[in-house]
């Protein structure tokens, strides 16, 4: 079911203005924080709302502050506003049209964690979203909200704002904070993990700009509120980016625990009149697909990956007939190629390799044996051989469509025409 809680308002009133936000409950989370909570406090009120990360993984927001050494060394908050996977939108709608909920959770989390200073990295791309945030960060300065002894408590917080060069990459944990120091977004070894040394060396918690957006409910209505929304082991709402072939794409905050099917049916409209359904990406080009026959799934991590897919940001791709699971393969591994930084073998060449094979497939040129060569390519990428998850992403989905439509890999084997593009031709006719 809808539940409007981050998205609240979002198209009725202009949030970017501070006095907006305001009147309509903005910063009451942070004022109740910093007047009448220690940071232990609201450390421990998010820790038991178990507010879990919207960007993929789904870790426990709360476990992963815990691991903060009490070293007495500073501290940085680092804001993952790099959304680069296909399909994703929902940070970008937050940023630009909620900015101060974003800056409120910020300073919140800073608070609890008592953190030297926050970054926000946005993707290079987002020049709305990067004036839109940066305006809306000068306003709640001005507004005695970020500086110097914020409302006369004693505590201290400067949030940068930075954009990034546009390299999917940098959306990597360890990636974003090379980028953020000036080098290239390659991945780093770990450990050690950013929690022990992250930004400038320094202990770092790394938050998605959805996850950071729910700390202020949570702070002004309370972890039981919060935990009592949805699944017990994922509580809360999801933003969910619904695209493809779908009447009414677009952003839906839902209670997890909502049936996929209810997402696409009623709230994105269903299917375009006349055509069916083939498969969802449910996470976007780095997801194992889910048929028709899952459509009934509940929307939250745990059920998502017990039909061995997952939930991820929630960007979910809607394919009909239509759509060749070669051909989306192809754009997949095509995109995948381009964006690895060449650290790793596997990914360097194995991504190439598969596009090129992909390609022929595709363009009319296959070869027989082909899908065993496909096969062999996800064996050699996926499980792990590279720094980061790029490599196992771009061979999720095409491991996962190999399985439910390998007969129309092999067709694309004996050259000529996609045999799904053909069909659809004679249909027409």
């Amino acid at each position: 079911m809808i539940r409007r809680i981050l998205t609240d308002g979002i198209d009725a009133f202009d949030l970017t203005r501070i006095d907006v936000f305001r009147a309509r409950g903005g910063y009451e989370a942070l004022g109740k924080a910093l007047k009448t909570m220690t940071p232990e406090e609201v450390f421990n009120e998010v820790k038991a709302s178990n507010l879990r990360g919207r960007g993929g993984a789904g870790f426990p927001t709360g476990l992963k502050w815990s691991t903060l050494p009490g070293d007495g060394r500073p501290r940085y908050l680092l804001i993952n506003g790099d959304e680069s996977e296909p399909g994703s939108f929902s940070g970008r709608m937050l940023i630009e049209k909620n900015p101060h909920m974003v800056v409120e959770g910020i300073l919140l989390a800073a608070y609890a964690c008592q953190m030297a200073a926050s970054f926000v990295y946005l993707r290079g791309e987002f020049y709305e979203g990067a004036e839109t945030l940066a305006a809306a960060v000068e306003q709640a300065r001005a507004a005695g909200l970020i500086g110097q002894n914020i409302l006369g408590t004693g505590f201290s917080q400067e949030i940068v704002v930075h954009r990034g060069g546009g390299a999917y990459i940098c959306g990597e944990e360890t990636a974003i904070m090379e980028s953020l120091e000036g080098r290239r977004g390659h991945p780093r070894v770990k450990p050690p993990f950013p929690t022990a040394a992250g930004v400038y060396g320094m202990p770092t918690v790394i938050n998605n700009v959805e996850t950071i957006a729910n700390v202020g409910p949570i702070i002004l209505n309370g972890a039981k509120w919060f935990a009592a929304i949805g699944p017990e082991k994922s509580p809360g709402t999801k933003i969910c980016s619904v695209s493809g072939r779908v009447a009414r794409p677009g952003n839906y905050e839902i209670e997890m625990g909502t049936p996929m099917r209810e997402l696409i049916e009623e709230h994105a409209g269903g299917l375009l009149p006349g055509h069916t359904l083939k498969m969802i990406l449910p996470a976007g080009a780095s997801s194992a697909c889910v048929l028709p026959k899952n459509l009934d799934v509940s929307l939250d991590f745990d059920s998502m990956g017990a039909i061995r897919s997952m939930l991820g940001s929630a960007g979910m791709l809607v394919c009909d007939e239509r759509d060749c699971p070669v051909h989306v393969a192809y754009l997949g591994a095509r995109f995948y190629h381009h964006e690895s930084c060449g650290k790793c073998t596997p990914c360097r060449e194995g991504t190439g390799w598969t596009e090129r094979v992909l390609y022929r497939m595709e363009h009319g040129q296959g070869r027989p044996g082909d899908t065993t060569l496909v096969e062999d390519l996800v064996r050699g990428i996926g499980g792990r051989k590279c720094l980061c998850l790029l490599g196992d992403f771009s061979v999720t989905y095409l491991q996962s469509a190999l399985g439910a439509f390998r007969d129309e890999f092999v067709a694309h084997e004996q050259g000529g025409p996609c045999p799904v593009s053909a069909a659809l031709e004679v249909a027409v006719r």
